[in-house]
């Protein structure tokens, strides 16, 4: 118990010579020991990093988990160590509710047809989301938590633990200089030749003794004072090979950031067939129970980029119009070997998007590709026939841009 009593109090006058030094530093009155420019850079760098990455998980959280309360929900089961329960994306939500509602409405009907093709697709985007989610939970905010949760709370603390040190240190520097301070005023006093009819030599002799007292703290305090820095050298060589690491942590952020990037991917690329599929599909059930009409946007939508091929739009289109709108009725089919340019009329057009042709009297198309094209009398205005090199045929004007 006794020894316990003196380690507290000892703590606690440490505790007090700190908090004064710390005091003095922030009123100027006490000298501070800086630390050399390289190290500050360190400690600015990782400052920074940590900040950054703890920016960039919190928002990637929200990517991944709009909901709030989910995220909240999530947080709780990790901090209690118990199992994530799996969760319903929207996607599988929505694709669910089509499913029932096809059910409900008729399975056989046109428009439960569509549901249920829809709720199919719906349900592969949920089901890819899925396991979007979890890759890139794995591969990009596990290493980004277990850095804030470990290697930065270890630098924490020994920066802690060197700005201790350096406090000892500089409060050890403050003690020496009021001790050297003390006894030099103390030797002035004893060398003065004591006059024996006129002084008390009581006086003299305390003023000996003084001095020898303030050698003696002099001495104690250059002591102190060398163990002091040895301590503070050891702890900020500590510190600096942890700062110095940040160089690692950054080589590993950077790998996993490509493989979110790769998992982001491989996303939206499935994404991209999903639904290019499912309006492949649309396209030609709404050609059997629409014949003849228009299916689509009026004006074409910008497509999403395509995964294999960055710069190039993708082919995500309204669908055509029809081709029994090309010849009017009662008149027999336009044979393309038989068509000619008019004389004038013709006309250069860039290609919006990626077309794949219906049939032989139809000309496929590339996007941005530039075609010449020209219209027929009696044609359907939603087509005009288009020429490339030596081929030739229909094509639909939603997916040209006219040029002069």
């Amino acid at each position: 118990m006794d020894f316990n009593m003196k380690k507290l109090a000892s703590d606690a006058g440490i505790f007090f010579t700190r908090a004064v030094q710390f005091t003095e530093e922030k009123f100027g009155q006490a000298e501070r020991t800086e630390l050399d420019a390289h190290f500050e850079n360190l400690l600015a760098r990782a400052d920074s990093t940590k900040n950054w990455t703890e920016k960039i998980l919190r928002q990637t959280e929200v990517l991944l988990q709009p909901n709030p309360s989910a995220r909240v929900e999530e947080f709780l089961y990790e901090k209690l160590d118990r199992k994530v329960p799996s969760r319903v994306t929207n996607g599988e939500l929505l694709a669910q509710y089509m499913a029932e509602a096809a059910s409900e409405l008729g399975p056989t009907t046109p428009y439960g047809k569509t549901l249920i093709k829809v709720a199919e697709a719906e349900k592969r985007l949920g089901a890819a989301e899925r396991d979007f989610i979890h890759t890139a939970s794995i591969n990009f905010l596990t290493p980004l938590r277990n850095f804030l949760e470990g290697d930065w709370k270890t630098i924490s603390k020994e920066r802690r633990l060197l700005q201790n040190r350096r406090l000892d240190l500089d409060a050890c520097k403050a003690r020496l200089k009021k001790a050297k301070a003390a006894e030099a005023k103390a030797t002035c006093e004893g060398d003065t030749v004591p006059d024996f009819q006129e002084t008390r030599p009581r006086n003299y002799i305390l003023s000996a003794s003084a001095s020898a007292l303030w050698n003696d703290e002099v001495d104690k305090a250059e002591q102190e004072l060398r163990v002091a820095q040895t301590e503070f050298d050891r702890q900020a060589e500590v510190t600096r090979l942890l700062l110095e690491g940040i160089s690692s942590t950054h080589v590993n952020h950077l790998r996993c950031l490509h493989e979110f990037v790769e998992s982001q991917t491989t996303y939206y690329a499935q994404c991209y067939r999903h639904m290019l599929d499912l309006q492949k599909q649309l396209g030609s059930s709404q050609g059997a129970i629409f014949p003849g009409t228009f299916v689509g946007t009026t004006e074409p939508a910008s497509p999403p980029l395509s995964s294999t091929s960055p710069t190039t739009a993708a082919a995500t289109m309204p669908v055509g119009p029809s081709v029994a709108g090309l010849a009017p009725p009662g008149e027999a089919a336009l044979r393309l070997e038989e068509v000619t340019p008019p004389a004038s009329g013709t006309r250069k057009a860039r290609v919006l998007y990626d077309y794949e042709a219906a049939d032989s009297s139809e000309l496929a198309l590339l996007a941005d590709e530039l075609i010449t094209v020209y219209s027929l009398p009696g044609m359907d205005p939603d087509w005009l026939i288009g020429e490339r090199g030596n081929k030739k045929g229909k094509v639909p004007v939603t997916y040209l841009e006219l040029l002069s």
